[in-house]
C-alpha cells in the first residue's frame, strides 16, 4: 500500500522535463475535448431539431398539430429505451458515468471506469439530451473530459500526480469549451475536482482551459450561453434582496437534490427492470411537454428568455420550475444518462425571474429589472448544487462581463450556499458519494486514507504455536518477543510474550499466554488503526479474517505509524507541489 507517488528529486533537468511533458499534454488534451465537446453539443442540437424537441424545429410544422403531439410523446419513450438498452447491455458498470466518478477517482487516487464504460455512458447521454429527456449536458462533458484526459496517463511519463492532473485538464477543457469561460473551467476543475491549488496542477490545467477556449470562441465561434443588457444596480437596497433570494434558492436547490436522491432509491426499490425505467420517465417527460414543451432538453431557449421581460406569464414560470424540478428528477433516479448542471441552471433562472415578478406585481419596491434576479437566482441555485460558488460567480462575470451583475450574483451566491452547505451538504456529487461509502466531507486526507487498508501492510511471517506446546519447545525455535499460539483451525487463542517463558521453560503455553488486546481484520483502515492503537503496548498486531476467524498475519506498529505518515506527507507534497 502506498500513498500518492512523490516527487522525485527537482533537478533542473526533471523540472523542464515535467514543465515541457505536461504543458504538451495539456495543449493536446485541451484541443482534443474541445473539438469532443462541440461534436457532443453539435450531435444533441442536431437530434433535438429531428426529433422536433427544438422549439425552433416545433414551429416549423405547426400546421401539423399530429406530428407534433407524435414527437412529443414517443421520441422521449423510444430515446428511454434506447438508453435503458445500451446501459443495460454494454456498460460494464450498468449504470451512467457522471462527475461523481471523476471526484471519487482523483480524490481517493483510482483509476476511473474504463473507456468502454466511459463511451457507452457518453453515447447514452447524446441520446438521453437528443430525445428530450430532462437531464443536463454538463455532466457527461464534465466525464466525457476526464476520460479522454486519462488516456495519456497510460504512457509511463513519470511525472507525480499526472493521473488526477490529466482528468483535470480534460475537465477544464470541457467547461471552458461549454460555457465560453476559461476562468470558470479552471477554477472548477480545482474547486470541484482537485480540491487543490498547487503550481504543479495550476499551470498545466489553465492550459487546457485556454486551448479549449481558443477552440471554441476563435477557430469556431460557437454562441454564449446567453446574452444579457443590464445597466447595473439602480437601488443599493436590493443587495439585501439579493441576499434574500438566495436564501429562497437554497430551499429550491435542497428540495431539487433531495427528490433527485429519493427519486434514485424510489427507482430502485420498483419491479421495473433497469432497461425499462428510463422508458418510464421518458413518458412522463412525454405527456407534461404536451402542455409545458419548455420541459423537454436542456431547455436553452427558455432559459434565454427568461430574462426578457413579458417572455413568461407568472404562472407559467412557476408550472416550470416545479415540472422541471420534478421530470429533472425522475429522469436521473430512473436512469437516464445526464447531469444536473444544466436543469440547475434553469431552474435557478427561471425561479430568479418568478421572485422578481412577484417582487415586481406589489409596486411597493422599485427595482433595477428582471436580469439581475434571473441571473442572481440561477447561480445561487446551480452552486449550491454543484458545490461550485466560485465557478458559478465566474461565469457570470465572463458571460456578461459586467461587475454590478457579478457582485448581485456573489451575493445570492453566498448566502444560498451557507445554507445549503449547513442542511444538505457540499454538493449533490458529495452526497452521492456518501450514499456510496466515500465521505468527503471530513476533507479529501480523510476520505484517501478511509480507503487504504492496514491489511496491505501485513505480514504471513510470524512464530506460532500451539497451547499445548511446552515453553522450552517454543524457545528453542524462535528469535522473537511475541509468539501467537492458535487452535488446530487457525484461530488465535492468545499471545505469548517470550521473555515471560524463560523462568519455567517446562510449562504449558497455555497457562501463560494472554487474549489479544488489539486485532486488526481485513476492513481496517489507517484512520481506524491509528484510533485502535492508542494505548496499545505490544509490537505486532494480529489481524484476523472476520469470516473464518483465523489469523492471516500481523502487522507491525511502526508500520502503520509509518504509513499513515508517509501517506499525509505524500497527499501534503501533492497539494503544494510546484510545477
Amino acid at each position: 500500500m502506498t500513498g500518492p507517488e512523490p516527487d522525485p528529486t527537482p533537478t533542473t533537468g526533471s523540472a523542464a522535463y515535467r514543465i515541457v511533458v505536461m504543458t504538451v499534454s495539456a495543449l493536446t488534451i485541451g484541443l482534443c475535448v474541445s473539438l469532443a465537446a462541440i461534436a457532443f453539443v453539435d450531435l444533441v442540437f442536431w437530434l433535438n431539431n429531428v426529433l422536433l424537441v427544438s422549439p425552433r424545429t416545433r414551429v416549423q410544422v405547426d400546421g401539423m398539430p399530429w406530428l407534433i403531439i407524435a414527437a412529443t410523446l414517443l421520441v422521449p419513450v423510444i430515446g428511454g429505451l434506447l438508453v435503458g438498452t445500451l446501459i443495460a447491455r454494454f456498460s460494464p458498470e450498468k449504470r451512467p458515468l457522471g462527475p461523481p466518478d471523476v471526484i471519487r477517482a482523483v480524490q481517493l487516487a483510482q483509476t476511473p471506469p474504463g473507456v468502454r464504460a466511459g463511451l457507452v455512458s457518453t453515447l447514452a447521454s447524446v441520446i438521453s439530451l437528443g430525445f428530450g429527456a430532462s437531464v443536463g449536458q454538463y455532466g457527461p462533458l464534465v466525464y466525457l473530459g476526464a476520460m479522454m484526459g486519462n488516456l495519456p496517463s497510460r504512457l509511463n511519463l513519470r511525472i507525480p500526480n499526472f493521473p488526477a492532473i490529466a482528468m483535470a485538464c480534460g475537465v477544464a477543457a470541457a467547461i471552458s469549451t461549454a460555457f465560453n469561460a476559461p476562468i470558470a473551467g479552471l477554477v472548477f476543475a480545482h474547486e470541484v475536482i482537485l480540491r487543490h491549488y498547487s503550481m504543479q496542477a495550476f499551470a498545466p490545467t489553465t492550459v487546457a482551459a485556454a486551448t479549449g477556449y481558443v477552440v471554441a470562441n476563435v477557430m469556431f465561434e460557437r454562441e454564449p450561453l446567453f446574452l444579457v443588457q443590464f445597466d447595473g444596480v439602480a437601488y443599493g437596497y436590493e443587495f439585501m434582496l439579493f441576499a434574500v433570494l438566495g436564501l429562497l434558492a437554497s430551499i429550491v436547490a435542497i428540495a431539487f437534490m433531495r427528490l433527485t436522491l429519493r427519486s434514485a432509491a424510489f427507482a430502485a426499490s420498483t419491479p421495473i427492470r433497469p432497461a425499462l425505467r428510463p422508458a418510464v420517465a421518458g413518458l412522463a417527460v412525454g405527456l407534461t411537454a404536451l402542455w409545458l414543451p419548455d420541459v423537454m432538453g436542456v431547455g436553452r431557449e427558455a432559459l434565454r428568455f427568461a430574462t426578457i421581460e413579458g417572455a413568461f406569464l407568472t404562472w407559467e414560470l412557476a408550472l416550470l420550475v416545479v415540472a422541471k424540478i420534478a421530470l429533472t428528477a425522475l429522469c436521473v433516479g430512473f436512469g437516464f444518462a445526464g447531469g444536473v448542471f444544466s436543469p440547475a441552471l434553469l431552474i435557478g433562472i427561471l425561479f430568479g425571474a418568478l421572485c422578481w415578478m412577484l417582487l415586481d406585481a406589489t409596486g411597493a419596491i422599485a427595482t433595477s429589472g428582471i436580469v439581475a434576479y434571473a441571473i442572481c437566482g440561477m447561480m445561487a441555485v446551480t452552486s449550491a448544487v454543484i458545490g461550485a460558488p466560485l465557478t458559478t460567480i465566474l461565469i457570470v462575470f465572463e458571460l456578461t462581463r459586467n461587475y454590478d451583475l457579478t457582485i448581485a450574483a456573489m451575493v445570492a451566491v453566498v448566502f444560498s450556499n451557507l445554507v445549503v452547505y449547513r442542511v444538505f451538504g457540499r454538493s449533490l456529487f458529495d452526497v452521492q458519494l456518501a450514499r456510496r461509502g466515500i465521505d468527503l466531507s471530513a476533507g479529501r486526507d480523510r476520505a484517501w486514507l478511509s480507503t487504504q487498508r492496514v491489511s496491505g501492510l501485513s505480514s504471513t511471517t510470524f512464530d506460532r504455536c500451539s497451547p499445548r506446546d511446552r515453553a522450552y519447545a517454543v524457545l528453542a525455535r524462535t528469535h522473537r518477543n511475541e509468539v501467537f499460539a492458535l487452535d488446530t483451525e487457525g484461530r488465535l487463542e492468545g499471545i505469548v510474550d517470550t521473555r515471560s517463558l524463560a523462568d519455567d521453560p517446562s510449562t504449558r503455553i497455555a497457562s501463560v499466554m494472554a487474549p489479544p488486546n488489539l486485532h486488526f481484520d481485513e476492513t481496517t483502515t489507517l484512520p481506524d488503526a491509528m484510533r485502535m492503537l492508542e494505548g496499545f503496548v505490544g509490537d505486532t498486531i494480529p489481524i484476523i479474517d472476520t469470516t473464518s476467524e483465523r489469523m492471516t498475519g500481523v502487522v507491525k506498529e511502526t508500520a502503520v505509524i509509518r504509513a499513515y505518515l508517509d501517506a499525509i506527507d505524500g497527499l501534503r507534497r501533492e497539494e503544494n507541489a510546484p510545477a
